[in-house]
Protein backbone atom coordinates (compact mmCIF):
# COMPACT_ATOMS: atom_id res chain seq x y z
CA UNK A 1 0.00 0.00 0.00
CA UNK A 2 1.56 3.34 -0.69
CA UNK A 3 2.20 5.72 1.65
CA UNK A 4 -0.70 8.12 2.98
CA UNK A 5 0.70 11.45 1.19
CA UNK A 6 0.47 9.20 -2.31
CA UNK A 7 -2.44 6.42 -1.49
CA UNK A 8 -4.77 9.25 -3.61
CA UNK A 9 -2.75 9.58 -6.54
CA UNK A 10 -2.34 6.01 -6.73
CA UNK A 11 -5.71 4.93 -6.04
CA UNK A 12 -7.07 7.18 -8.94
CA UNK A 13 -3.89 6.05 -11.26
CA UNK A 14 -4.99 2.16 -10.53
CA UNK A 15 -8.69 2.47 -11.21
CA UNK A 16 -8.84 4.76 -14.33
CA UNK A 17 -5.52 2.59 -15.91
CA UNK A 18 -7.76 -0.74 -15.09
CA UNK A 19 -10.70 0.42 -16.14
CA UNK A 20 -9.44 1.76 -19.46
CA UNK A 21 -7.82 -1.40 -20.30
CA UNK A 22 -10.28 -3.66 -19.41
CA UNK A 23 -13.62 -1.24 -20.58
CA UNK A 24 -11.49 -1.33 -23.88
CA UNK A 25 -11.33 -5.07 -23.92
CA UNK A 26 -15.61 -5.10 -23.15
CA UNK A 27 -15.72 -2.57 -26.17
CA UNK A 28 -13.91 -4.73 -28.69
CA UNK A 29 -15.50 -7.69 -27.72
CA UNK A 30 -19.06 -5.55 -27.71
CA UNK A 31 -19.37 -6.31 -24.31
CA UNK A 32 -20.55 -3.08 -22.20
CA UNK A 33 -17.91 -0.88 -21.16
CA UNK A 34 -19.37 -1.04 -17.62
CA UNK A 35 -18.51 -4.88 -17.47
CA UNK A 36 -14.63 -3.88 -17.93
CA UNK A 37 -14.97 -1.43 -14.56
CA UNK A 38 -16.15 -4.23 -12.73
CA UNK A 39 -13.88 -6.66 -13.75
CA UNK A 40 -11.05 -4.02 -13.51
CA UNK A 41 -12.44 -3.58 -9.78
CA UNK A 42 -12.52 -6.81 -9.24
CA UNK A 43 -8.67 -7.25 -10.06
CA UNK A 44 -7.54 -4.22 -7.61
CA UNK A 45 -9.60 -5.25 -5.17
CA UNK A 46 -8.85 -7.24 -1.66
CA UNK A 47 -9.85 -10.64 -2.52
CA UNK A 48 -7.68 -10.57 -5.78
CA UNK A 49 -3.94 -11.57 -5.38
CA UNK A 50 -1.51 -8.47 -7.48
CA UNK A 51 -2.52 -4.55 -7.35
CA UNK A 52 -4.28 -3.29 -3.96
CA UNK A 53 -5.61 0.23 -4.10
CA UNK A 54 -7.36 2.03 -1.12
CA UNK A 55 -10.70 0.88 -0.40
CA UNK A 56 -12.03 3.45 1.76
CA UNK A 57 -10.86 6.14 -0.76
CA UNK A 58 -12.29 3.93 -3.38
CA UNK A 59 -15.84 3.55 -1.61
CA UNK A 60 -15.51 7.62 -0.76
CA UNK A 61 -14.98 8.31 -4.88
CA UNK A 62 -17.64 5.72 -4.88
CA UNK A 63 -19.58 8.13 -3.56
CA UNK A 64 -19.41 10.88 -5.48
CA UNK A 65 -19.87 8.79 -8.21
CA UNK A 66 -23.11 7.73 -7.03
CA UNK A 67 -24.20 11.12 -5.88
CA UNK A 68 -23.28 12.32 -10.25
CA UNK A 69 -25.61 9.13 -11.42
CA UNK A 70 -28.68 10.67 -9.33
CA UNK A 71 -27.90 13.99 -10.34
CA UNK A 72 -27.87 12.90 -13.56
CA UNK A 73 -31.08 10.78 -13.29
CA UNK A 74 -32.83 14.02 -11.79
CA UNK A 75 -31.63 16.45 -14.74
CA UNK A 76 -32.96 14.15 -17.04
CA UNK A 77 -36.25 13.68 -15.24
CA UNK A 78 -39.23 14.84 -17.52
CA UNK A 79 -42.71 14.66 -16.18
CA UNK A 80 -43.65 15.39 -19.70
CA UNK A 81 -41.96 12.31 -21.03
CA UNK A 82 -43.13 10.49 -18.46
CA UNK A 83 -46.89 11.27 -18.63
CA UNK A 84 -46.53 10.61 -22.52
CA UNK A 85 -46.07 6.97 -21.78
CA UNK A 86 -47.54 7.22 -18.07
CA UNK A 87 -50.04 4.33 -18.23
CA UNK A 88 -47.75 1.49 -19.69
CA UNK A 89 -44.78 3.14 -17.57
CA UNK A 90 -46.68 3.64 -14.24
CA UNK A 91 -48.32 0.18 -13.67
CA UNK A 92 -46.09 -2.09 -15.47
CA UNK A 93 -42.74 -0.54 -13.78
CA UNK A 94 -44.90 -1.05 -10.85
CA UNK A 95 -46.08 -4.25 -11.72
CA UNK A 96 -42.91 -6.02 -12.64
CA UNK A 97 -40.60 -4.74 -9.88
CA UNK A 98 -43.38 -6.26 -7.18
CA UNK A 99 -43.11 -9.26 -9.27
CA UNK A 100 -39.66 -9.81 -9.95
CA UNK A 101 -39.37 -8.92 -6.32
CA UNK A 102 -42.15 -11.68 -4.63
CA UNK A 103 -39.94 -14.00 -7.04
CA UNK A 104 -36.51 -13.20 -5.50
CA UNK A 105 -37.42 -13.25 -1.97
CA UNK A 106 -39.55 -16.78 -2.73
CA UNK A 107 -35.96 -17.80 -3.95
CA UNK A 108 -33.68 -16.41 -1.85
CA UNK A 109 -36.33 -17.20 1.72
CA UNK A 110 -37.86 -20.64 0.55
CA UNK A 111 -35.15 -22.55 -1.17
CA UNK A 112 -31.87 -21.18 0.15
CA UNK A 113 -33.48 -20.39 3.48
CA UNK A 114 -32.04 -16.71 3.89
CA UNK A 115 -33.85 -14.19 6.43
CA UNK A 116 -36.59 -12.24 5.26
CA UNK A 117 -34.84 -8.84 5.59
CA UNK A 118 -32.24 -10.10 2.83
CA UNK A 119 -34.43 -11.76 0.87
CA UNK A 120 -36.56 -8.66 0.90
CA UNK A 121 -33.50 -6.46 0.18
CA UNK A 122 -31.92 -9.33 -2.53
CA UNK A 123 -35.74 -9.09 -4.45
CA UNK A 124 -36.01 -5.92 -4.96
CA UNK A 125 -31.81 -5.49 -5.82
CA UNK A 126 -33.04 -8.09 -8.88
CA UNK A 127 -36.26 -6.05 -10.06
CA UNK A 128 -34.68 -2.64 -11.36
CA UNK A 129 -32.80 -2.49 -14.20
CA UNK A 130 -29.68 0.15 -14.82
CA UNK A 131 -30.61 3.73 -16.24
CA UNK A 132 -27.07 3.84 -17.52
CA UNK A 133 -26.48 0.42 -19.25
CA UNK A 134 -30.24 1.00 -20.67
CA UNK A 135 -29.83 4.41 -22.33
CA UNK A 136 -26.45 3.52 -23.34
CA UNK A 137 -27.63 0.80 -25.53
CA UNK A 138 -30.44 2.18 -26.45
CA UNK A 139 -28.10 4.93 -28.06
CA UNK A 140 -26.09 2.84 -30.01
CA UNK A 141 -29.35 1.17 -31.83
CA UNK A 142 -30.51 4.93 -32.35
CA UNK A 143 -33.50 3.96 -30.16
CA UNK A 144 -32.99 6.37 -27.55
CA UNK A 145 -36.03 9.06 -29.22
CA UNK A 146 -38.01 6.05 -30.29
CA UNK A 147 -41.51 5.11 -29.50
CA UNK A 148 -39.68 1.93 -27.81
CA UNK A 149 -36.78 4.06 -26.27
CA UNK A 150 -39.83 6.86 -24.58
CA UNK A 151 -41.52 3.65 -23.17
CA UNK A 152 -38.52 2.11 -21.99
CA UNK A 153 -37.36 5.05 -20.38
CA UNK A 154 -40.49 6.48 -19.01
CA UNK A 155 -40.90 2.73 -17.53
CA UNK A 156 -36.85 3.39 -16.10
CA UNK A 157 -38.28 6.85 -14.46
CA UNK A 158 -40.97 5.12 -12.44
CA UNK A 159 -38.19 2.52 -11.29
CA UNK A 160 -35.98 4.51 -10.33
CA UNK A 161 -38.32 6.88 -8.53
CA UNK A 162 -39.60 3.42 -6.31
CA UNK A 163 -36.21 2.66 -5.73
CA UNK A 164 -35.47 6.23 -4.21
CA UNK A 165 -38.46 5.20 -2.08
CA UNK A 166 -36.53 2.19 -0.63
CA UNK A 167 -33.75 3.89 0.15
CA UNK A 168 -35.51 6.32 1.93
CA UNK A 169 -37.41 3.41 3.79
CA UNK A 170 -34.80 0.89 4.14
CA UNK A 171 -33.09 2.97 7.21
CA UNK A 172 -36.70 3.55 8.88
CA UNK A 173 -37.39 0.02 8.80
CA UNK A 174 -34.06 -2.00 9.65
CA UNK A 175 -34.47 -2.96 13.23
CA UNK A 176 -37.64 -5.26 11.88
CA UNK A 177 -36.00 -6.29 8.88
CA UNK A 178 -32.26 -7.29 11.05
CA UNK A 179 -34.88 -9.07 13.53
CA UNK A 180 -34.94 -11.72 11.50
CA UNK A 181 -38.80 -12.40 11.50
CA UNK A 182 -41.87 -11.32 9.22
CA UNK A 183 -43.76 -8.50 11.20
CA UNK A 184 -46.37 -9.14 13.67
CA UNK A 185 -50.00 -7.65 14.07
CA UNK A 186 -49.28 -5.97 16.85
CA UNK A 187 -45.52 -4.30 15.27
CA UNK A 188 -47.36 -3.02 12.42
CA UNK A 189 -48.54 0.49 13.99
CA UNK A 190 -44.90 1.27 15.25
CA UNK A 191 -44.05 -0.09 11.57
CA UNK A 192 -46.34 2.47 9.64
CA UNK A 193 -45.44 5.04 12.11
CA UNK A 194 -41.75 5.18 10.74
CA UNK A 195 -42.88 4.48 7.48
CA UNK A 196 -44.89 7.39 7.36
CA UNK A 197 -42.37 9.62 9.28
CA UNK A 198 -39.91 8.79 7.10
CA UNK A 199 -42.17 10.22 3.85
CA UNK A 200 -43.32 12.75 5.42
CA UNK A 201 -39.75 13.99 5.91
CA UNK A 202 -38.92 13.00 2.41
CA UNK A 203 -42.22 15.10 1.20
CA UNK A 204 -40.72 17.97 3.24
CA UNK A 205 -37.44 18.11 2.19
CA UNK A 206 -38.95 17.68 -1.96
CA UNK A 207 -41.44 20.85 -0.98
CA UNK A 208 -38.61 22.76 0.19
CA UNK A 209 -36.32 21.64 -2.50
CA UNK A 210 -38.66 21.81 -5.60
CA UNK A 211 -40.48 25.05 -4.76
CA UNK A 212 -37.35 27.04 -3.37
CA UNK A 213 -34.33 25.52 -5.29
CA UNK A 214 -36.01 25.74 -8.45
CA UNK A 215 -36.76 29.46 -8.10
CA UNK A 216 -33.00 30.21 -6.83
CA UNK A 217 -30.86 27.42 -8.54
CA UNK A 218 -32.02 28.59 -12.05
CA UNK A 219 -31.56 32.08 -11.60
CA UNK A 220 -28.05 31.36 -10.05
CA UNK A 221 -27.13 29.50 -13.33
CA UNK A 222 -28.30 32.33 -14.96
CA UNK A 223 -26.59 34.67 -13.30
CA UNK A 224 -23.25 32.79 -13.43
CA UNK A 225 -23.94 32.26 -17.78
CA UNK A 226 -24.36 36.11 -18.47
CA UNK A 227 -20.89 36.26 -17.56
CA UNK A 228 -19.84 34.53 -19.86
CA UNK A 229 -17.54 31.75 -17.90
CA UNK A 230 -17.54 28.43 -19.03
CA UNK A 231 -15.63 27.55 -15.87
CA UNK A 232 -17.94 29.26 -13.31
CA UNK A 233 -20.72 27.87 -15.37
CA UNK A 234 -18.88 24.41 -14.80
CA UNK A 235 -18.32 25.22 -11.07
CA UNK A 236 -21.68 26.55 -10.49
CA UNK A 237 -23.81 23.01 -11.70
CA UNK A 238 -21.07 20.78 -9.36
CA UNK A 239 -21.47 23.42 -6.71
CA UNK A 240 -25.69 23.26 -6.39
CA UNK A 241 -25.48 19.43 -7.52
CA UNK A 242 -22.73 18.71 -4.00
CA UNK A 243 -24.64 21.59 -1.73
CA UNK A 244 -27.94 20.36 -2.42
CA UNK A 245 -26.85 16.65 -1.52
CA UNK A 246 -24.78 17.55 1.49
CA UNK A 247 -27.48 19.96 2.76
CA UNK A 248 -30.38 17.70 2.51
CA UNK A 249 -28.21 14.94 4.55
CA UNK A 250 -27.54 17.40 7.60
CA UNK A 251 -31.23 19.14 7.36
CA UNK A 252 -33.24 16.11 6.60
CA UNK A 253 -31.35 12.50 7.08
CA UNK A 254 -31.76 11.86 3.74
CA UNK A 255 -29.13 10.09 1.62
CA UNK A 256 -26.64 11.91 -0.38
CA UNK A 257 -28.28 10.04 -3.63
CA UNK A 258 -31.62 11.43 -3.27
CA UNK A 259 -30.41 14.80 -2.41
CA UNK A 260 -28.64 14.68 -5.63
CA UNK A 261 -31.37 13.27 -7.54
CA UNK A 262 -33.58 16.36 -6.08
CA UNK A 263 -30.69 18.59 -7.38
CA UNK A 264 -31.10 17.32 -10.83
CA UNK A 265 -34.78 17.90 -10.78
CA UNK A 266 -34.08 21.30 -9.70
CA UNK A 267 -31.97 22.36 -12.34
CA UNK A 268 -34.38 20.41 -15.18
CA UNK A 269 -36.49 23.34 -14.49
CA UNK A 270 -33.81 25.53 -16.34
CA UNK A 271 -33.77 26.79 -20.09
CA UNK A 272 -29.60 26.25 -19.33
CA UNK A 273 -30.96 22.61 -18.18
CA UNK A 274 -28.85 20.85 -21.42
CA UNK A 275 -25.82 23.24 -20.84
CA UNK A 276 -26.01 21.76 -17.32
CA UNK A 277 -26.36 18.48 -18.16
CA UNK A 278 -23.14 18.64 -21.26
CA UNK A 279 -20.86 20.44 -18.66
CA UNK A 280 -21.51 18.16 -15.72
CA UNK A 281 -21.34 14.97 -18.61
CA UNK A 282 -17.65 14.14 -17.95
CA UNK A 283 -17.19 14.61 -14.44
CA UNK A 284 -20.14 12.19 -14.10
CA UNK A 285 -18.44 9.71 -16.30
CA UNK A 286 -15.85 9.91 -14.80
CA UNK A 287 -16.68 9.33 -10.99
CA UNK A 288 -19.09 6.50 -12.48
CA UNK A 289 -16.46 4.64 -13.64
CA UNK A 290 -14.53 4.85 -10.18
CA UNK A 291 -18.21 3.88 -8.52
CA UNK A 292 -18.07 0.66 -10.80
CA UNK A 293 -14.60 -0.20 -9.86
CA UNK A 294 -15.37 0.34 -6.47
CA UNK A 295 -18.61 -1.97 -6.86
CA UNK A 296 -16.46 -4.54 -8.98
CA UNK A 297 -13.58 -4.10 -5.41
CA UNK A 298 -17.02 -5.70 -3.43
CA UNK A 299 -17.26 -9.03 -5.30
CA UNK A 300 -15.31 -11.89 -3.85
CA UNK A 301 -15.38 -14.69 -6.46
CA UNK A 302 -14.70 -17.21 -3.78
CA UNK A 303 -17.94 -16.57 -2.80
CA UNK A 304 -19.79 -16.80 -6.19
CA UNK A 305 -17.71 -19.68 -7.08
CA UNK A 306 -18.90 -21.40 -4.13
CA UNK A 307 -22.72 -20.90 -4.44
CA UNK A 308 -23.47 -21.54 -7.83
CA UNK A 309 -27.06 -22.76 -7.29
CA UNK A 310 -27.84 -18.82 -5.84
CA UNK A 311 -25.69 -16.73 -9.16
CA UNK A 312 -27.95 -19.45 -11.38
CA UNK A 313 -31.02 -19.02 -10.06
CA UNK A 314 -30.64 -14.65 -9.61
CA UNK A 315 -29.40 -14.86 -13.26
CA UNK A 316 -32.75 -16.67 -14.21
CA UNK A 317 -35.07 -14.16 -12.12
CA UNK A 318 -32.92 -11.36 -13.77
CA UNK A 319 -32.85 -12.15 -17.22
CA UNK A 320 -35.32 -15.01 -18.12
CA UNK A 321 -38.35 -14.02 -15.85
CA UNK A 322 -38.03 -10.08 -15.76
CA UNK A 323 -37.90 -10.30 -19.68
CA UNK A 324 -41.04 -12.60 -19.50
CA UNK A 325 -42.82 -10.69 -17.44
CA UNK A 326 -42.40 -7.45 -19.03
CA UNK A 327 -42.58 -9.07 -22.61
CA UNK A 328 -46.73 -10.34 -21.03
CA UNK A 329 -47.04 -6.93 -19.28
CA UNK A 330 -46.13 -4.88 -22.87
CA UNK A 331 -48.59 -7.34 -24.75
CA UNK A 332 -51.50 -6.81 -22.51
CA UNK A 333 -51.27 -2.97 -23.54
CA UNK A 334 -51.96 -3.59 -26.59
CA UNK A 335 -48.12 -3.10 -28.20
CA UNK A 336 -46.70 -4.91 -31.45
CA UNK A 337 -44.32 -8.04 -30.84
CA UNK A 338 -41.46 -5.79 -31.48
CA UNK A 339 -42.10 -3.31 -28.97
CA UNK A 340 -42.55 -5.80 -26.34
CA UNK A 341 -39.29 -7.73 -27.59
CA UNK A 342 -37.21 -4.45 -27.06
CA UNK A 343 -38.54 -3.52 -23.42
CA UNK A 344 -37.97 -6.52 -22.32
CA UNK A 345 -34.22 -7.20 -23.68
CA UNK A 346 -33.99 -3.66 -21.80
CA UNK A 347 -34.91 -3.99 -18.83
CA UNK A 348 -33.38 -7.49 -18.33
CA UNK A 349 -30.13 -6.89 -16.05
CA UNK A 350 -29.67 -4.48 -13.05
CA UNK A 351 -27.12 -2.13 -12.45
CA UNK A 352 -26.53 1.04 -10.19
CA UNK A 353 -29.47 1.34 -8.36
CA UNK A 354 -28.99 -2.48 -7.21
CA UNK A 355 -25.40 -1.88 -5.89
CA UNK A 356 -26.59 1.11 -3.86
CA UNK A 357 -29.22 -1.08 -2.44
CA UNK A 358 -26.60 -3.69 -1.65
CA UNK A 359 -24.10 -1.55 -0.02
CA UNK A 360 -26.86 -0.19 2.25
CA UNK A 361 -28.19 -3.74 2.90
CA UNK A 362 -24.67 -4.40 4.25
CA UNK A 363 -24.15 -1.02 6.10
CA UNK A 364 -27.29 -1.40 8.09
CA UNK A 365 -26.64 -5.37 8.55
CA UNK A 366 -29.76 -6.70 7.04
CA UNK A 367 -27.49 -8.74 5.18
CA UNK A 368 -24.26 -10.32 4.09
CA UNK A 369 -21.52 -9.29 2.06
CA UNK A 370 -21.79 -12.94 0.83
CA UNK A 371 -25.57 -11.45 -0.68
CA UNK A 372 -23.89 -8.69 -1.94
CA UNK A 373 -21.35 -10.45 -3.68
CA UNK A 374 -23.84 -12.75 -5.52
CA UNK A 375 -26.07 -8.76 -6.69
CA UNK A 376 -22.64 -7.79 -8.15
CA UNK A 377 -21.90 -11.11 -9.85
CA UNK A 378 -25.79 -11.47 -10.90
CA UNK A 379 -24.83 -7.49 -12.37
CA UNK A 380 -22.16 -8.76 -13.95
CA UNK A 381 -23.85 -11.45 -15.64
CA UNK A 382 -26.52 -9.80 -16.64
CA UNK A 383 -24.80 -6.61 -18.08
CA UNK A 384 -22.20 -8.90 -20.11
CA UNK A 385 -25.64 -10.79 -21.80
CA UNK A 386 -27.66 -7.68 -22.20
CA UNK A 387 -25.88 -6.91 -25.73
CA UNK A 388 -26.87 -10.53 -26.70
CA UNK A 389 -30.45 -10.17 -25.88
CA UNK A 390 -30.84 -7.25 -28.19
CA UNK A 391 -29.18 -9.17 -31.15
CA UNK A 392 -31.85 -11.71 -30.14
CA UNK A 393 -35.30 -9.28 -30.89
CA UNK A 394 -35.38 -9.68 -34.49
CA UNK A 395 -35.32 -13.54 -34.77
CA UNK A 396 -37.31 -13.83 -31.99
CA UNK A 397 -40.04 -11.53 -33.74
CA UNK A 398 -39.87 -13.42 -36.68
CA UNK A 399 -39.83 -17.21 -34.89
CA UNK A 400 -42.93 -16.09 -33.09
CA UNK A 401 -44.64 -14.63 -36.50
CA UNK A 402 -44.46 -18.36 -37.21
CA UNK A 403 -45.97 -19.96 -34.01
CA UNK A 404 -49.92 -19.91 -35.30
CA UNK A 405 -51.86 -19.77 -32.28
CA UNK A 406 -49.81 -17.34 -30.98
CA UNK A 407 -50.02 -14.71 -33.77
CA UNK A 408 -53.79 -15.91 -34.36
CA UNK A 409 -54.52 -14.91 -29.82
CA UNK A 410 -52.84 -11.60 -30.37
CA UNK A 411 -54.51 -10.79 -33.49
CA UNK A 412 -57.54 -11.86 -31.58
CA UNK A 413 -57.01 -9.70 -28.70
CA UNK A 414 -54.73 -6.69 -30.47
CA UNK A 415 -56.76 -6.31 -34.22
CA UNK A 416 -58.08 -2.95 -34.89
CA UNK A 417 -61.14 -3.94 -37.08
CA UNK A 418 -60.14 -4.47 -40.96
CA UNK A 419 -60.65 -1.96 -43.50
CA UNK A 420 -63.11 -3.58 -46.55
CA UNK A 421 -61.51 -3.66 -49.78
CA UNK A 422 -64.59 -1.63 -51.37
CA UNK A 423 -63.81 1.63 -49.07
CA UNK A 424 -60.44 1.54 -50.76
CA UNK A 425 -59.74 3.94 -53.49
CA UNK A 426 -57.99 2.32 -56.26
CA UNK A 427 -54.33 4.05 -56.48
CA UNK A 428 -53.96 5.30 -52.52
CA UNK A 429 -51.07 6.02 -50.77
CA UNK A 430 -49.67 4.02 -47.79
CA UNK A 431 -48.49 5.95 -45.27
CA UNK A 432 -46.47 3.79 -42.47
CA UNK A 433 -45.72 6.11 -39.29
CA UNK A 434 -48.24 8.89 -38.49
CA UNK A 435 -45.84 10.71 -36.45
CA UNK A 436 -44.38 14.53 -37.05
CA UNK A 437 -43.54 13.67 -40.50
CA UNK A 438 -46.55 11.13 -41.73
CA UNK A 439 -49.24 13.51 -40.24
CA UNK A 440 -47.68 16.22 -42.50
CA UNK A 441 -48.01 14.43 -45.04
CA UNK A 442 -51.17 13.02 -44.26
CA UNK A 443 -52.83 16.08 -43.73
CA UNK A 444 -51.74 17.78 -47.73
CA UNK A 445 -52.87 14.52 -48.82
CA UNK A 446 -56.08 15.32 -47.06
CA UNK A 447 -56.10 18.97 -48.40
CA UNK A 448 -55.84 17.31 -52.02
CA UNK A 449 -58.76 14.95 -51.57
CA UNK A 450 -56.27 11.39 -52.12
CA UNK A 451 -57.03 8.82 -50.57
CA UNK A 452 -54.53 7.31 -48.10
CA UNK A 453 -54.24 3.91 -45.47
CA UNK A 454 -51.91 4.57 -42.54
CA UNK A 455 -49.94 1.30 -40.55
CA UNK A 456 -49.54 2.48 -37.28
CA UNK A 457 -46.80 0.49 -34.93
CA UNK A 458 -48.64 2.45 -32.24
CA UNK A 459 -51.66 0.85 -30.89
CA UNK A 460 -52.62 3.97 -28.70
CA UNK A 461 -51.91 6.10 -31.64
CA UNK A 462 -53.82 3.13 -34.13
CA UNK A 463 -56.52 3.90 -32.01
CA UNK A 464 -56.45 7.59 -31.81
CA UNK A 465 -55.95 8.36 -35.99
CA UNK A 466 -59.23 5.56 -36.11
CA UNK A 467 -61.37 7.67 -33.81
CA UNK A 468 -60.23 10.66 -35.65
CA UNK A 469 -61.66 8.79 -39.01
CA UNK A 470 -58.72 7.99 -40.53
CA UNK A 471 -57.85 4.61 -42.22
CA UNK A 472 -55.21 2.33 -40.06
CA UNK A 473 -53.87 -0.59 -40.13
CA UNK A 474 -52.19 -1.87 -36.75
CA UNK A 475 -49.07 -3.81 -37.00
CA UNK A 476 -45.37 -3.58 -38.32
CA UNK A 477 -45.21 -3.01 -42.10
CA UNK A 478 -42.65 -5.35 -42.70
CA UNK A 479 -44.90 -8.03 -41.92
CA UNK A 480 -47.06 -9.01 -45.51
CA UNK A 481 -50.38 -9.69 -43.48
CA UNK A 482 -50.22 -6.01 -42.67
CA UNK A 483 -49.30 -4.67 -45.53
CA UNK A 484 -51.83 -6.79 -47.22
CA UNK A 485 -54.01 -5.53 -44.80
CA UNK A 486 -53.01 -1.93 -46.07
CA UNK A 487 -54.18 -3.10 -49.66
CA UNK A 488 -50.35 -2.97 -50.82
CA UNK A 489 -52.10 -4.75 -54.26
CA UNK A 490 -54.02 -1.57 -55.50
CA UNK A 491 -51.68 0.87 -53.94
CA UNK A 492 -49.44 3.30 -55.85
CA UNK A 493 -47.27 5.05 -53.42
CA UNK A 494 -45.36 3.80 -50.41
CA UNK A 495 -44.36 6.35 -47.96
CA UNK A 496 -41.90 5.20 -45.40
CA UNK A 497 -42.13 7.97 -42.86
CA UNK A 498 -39.76 5.84 -39.96
CA UNK A 499 -36.40 7.41 -39.51
CA UNK A 500 -34.20 4.21 -39.21
CA UNK A 501 -33.32 3.81 -42.78
CA UNK A 502 -32.51 -0.28 -42.36
CA UNK A 503 -35.91 -1.03 -41.21
CA UNK A 504 -37.36 0.81 -44.11
CA UNK A 505 -35.32 -0.90 -46.41
CA UNK A 506 -36.82 -4.52 -44.76
CA UNK A 507 -40.26 -2.48 -45.54
CA UNK A 508 -39.89 -1.79 -48.62
CA UNK A 509 -38.41 -5.37 -49.82
CA UNK A 510 -41.22 -7.09 -48.46
CA UNK A 511 -43.78 -4.32 -50.51
CA UNK A 512 -41.73 -5.46 -53.59
CA UNK A 513 -42.74 -8.71 -53.04
CA UNK A 514 -46.53 -8.40 -53.30
CA UNK A 515 -46.44 -5.06 -55.65
CA UNK A 516 -42.88 -4.74 -57.79
CA UNK A 517 -43.90 -1.93 -59.47
CA UNK A 518 -45.15 0.38 -56.19
CA UNK A 519 -43.39 3.89 -56.05
CA UNK A 520 -41.55 3.94 -52.76
CA UNK A 521 -40.11 6.75 -50.60
CA UNK A 522 -38.21 6.66 -47.41
CA UNK A 523 -36.48 8.34 -44.73
CA UNK A 524 -33.24 7.78 -43.39
CA UNK A 525 -30.83 8.44 -40.59
CA UNK A 526 -27.79 8.42 -41.89
CA UNK A 527 -25.45 8.69 -45.14
CA UNK A 528 -25.15 4.67 -44.29
CA UNK A 529 -28.80 3.90 -44.42
CA UNK A 530 -29.03 6.38 -47.18
CA UNK A 531 -27.06 4.34 -49.24
CA UNK A 532 -28.50 1.60 -48.51
CA UNK A 533 -32.41 2.54 -49.52
CA UNK A 534 -30.99 3.10 -52.47
CA UNK A 535 -29.37 -0.38 -53.56
CA UNK A 536 -32.90 -1.52 -52.37
CA UNK A 537 -34.12 0.83 -55.11
CA UNK A 538 -36.50 3.44 -53.14
CA UNK A 539 -37.42 5.98 -55.49
CA UNK A 540 -36.65 8.76 -53.38
CA UNK A 541 -34.31 8.36 -50.04
CA UNK A 542 -34.46 11.27 -48.02
CA UNK A 543 -32.21 12.15 -44.90
CA UNK A 544 -33.12 15.08 -42.91
CA UNK A 545 -29.82 16.58 -42.50
CA UNK A 546 -29.12 16.37 -45.70
CA UNK A 547 -32.37 18.22 -47.38
CA UNK A 548 -31.98 20.80 -44.14
CA UNK A 549 -28.71 21.75 -45.63
CA UNK A 550 -29.55 21.41 -48.90
CA UNK A 551 -32.56 24.50 -48.22
CA UNK A 552 -29.82 26.40 -46.04
CA UNK A 553 -27.23 26.39 -48.91
CA UNK A 554 -29.76 27.74 -51.23
CA UNK A 555 -31.04 30.72 -48.51
CA UNK A 556 -27.16 31.27 -48.12
CA UNK A 557 -26.18 31.08 -51.91
CA UNK A 558 -28.86 33.90 -52.64
CA UNK A 559 -28.24 36.02 -50.01
CA UNK A 560 -24.82 36.29 -50.87
CA UNK A 561 -25.81 37.34 -54.52
CA UNK A 562 -25.04 33.95 -56.30
CA UNK A 563 -26.17 34.12 -59.69
CA UNK A 564 -29.25 31.70 -60.45
CA UNK A 565 -27.62 29.64 -62.94
CA UNK A 566 -24.95 28.73 -60.46
CA UNK A 567 -27.27 27.77 -57.32
CA UNK A 568 -29.62 25.36 -59.72
CA UNK A 569 -25.89 23.52 -60.67
CA UNK A 570 -24.93 23.39 -57.14
CA UNK A 571 -28.62 21.94 -56.00
CA UNK A 572 -27.93 19.26 -58.41
CA UNK A 573 -25.09 18.78 -57.52
CA UNK A 574 -26.12 18.16 -53.82
CA UNK A 575 -29.49 16.35 -54.57
CA UNK A 576 -26.65 13.60 -56.18
CA UNK A 577 -24.43 13.70 -53.41
CA UNK A 578 -21.52 14.94 -54.58
CA UNK A 579 -19.26 17.81 -53.78
CA UNK A 580 -18.56 21.20 -55.32
CA UNK A 581 -15.70 24.32 -53.97
CA UNK A 582 -17.26 27.56 -54.23
CA UNK A 583 -14.29 29.26 -55.62
CA UNK A 584 -13.87 26.94 -58.65
CA UNK A 585 -17.26 27.51 -59.80
CA UNK A 586 -17.05 31.06 -59.79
Amino acid sequence: MAHDATAFITTVALAFVMAFTLGFLAQRLRLSPIVGYLLAGIVVGPYTPGFLIDAELANQFAEIGIILLMFGVGLHFSVKDLHAVRGIALLGAVVKTVLATMLGFSAAHFLWDWSPGASLVFGVALSVASTVVLTRELEARHKLDSHEGRITVGWLIVEDLIMVLVLVLLPATRGLLRAGDLPEAEQLGPLAEMLALAVGKIAVFGAVVIFVGRRIAPWILGQVARTGSRELFTLSVLAIAFGIAYGSSELFGVSFALGAFFAGMVLNESDLSYQAAADSLPFQNAFAVLFFVSVGMLVDPAIVLAHPVWLTGAALITIVAKFLITFIIVLAFRYPVGTALMVSAGLAQIGEFSFILASLGVELKIMTREVQSLILATALLSISLNPFLFKLIGPLERALGRVKWFTGLLNRYAALPAIPKAAVSEGHTIIVGYGRVGSVIGAELTRQERPFIVIEYDRMAADKLRQQGLDVVYGNAAAVAVLEAAHIATASLLVITAPDGFAAGHILTQARKIRHDIKVIARSHSTEQLAFLKRQGADLAVMGEHELAIVMAEYSLRELGVAEHVIGGVLNDLRRGETFSPVTRH
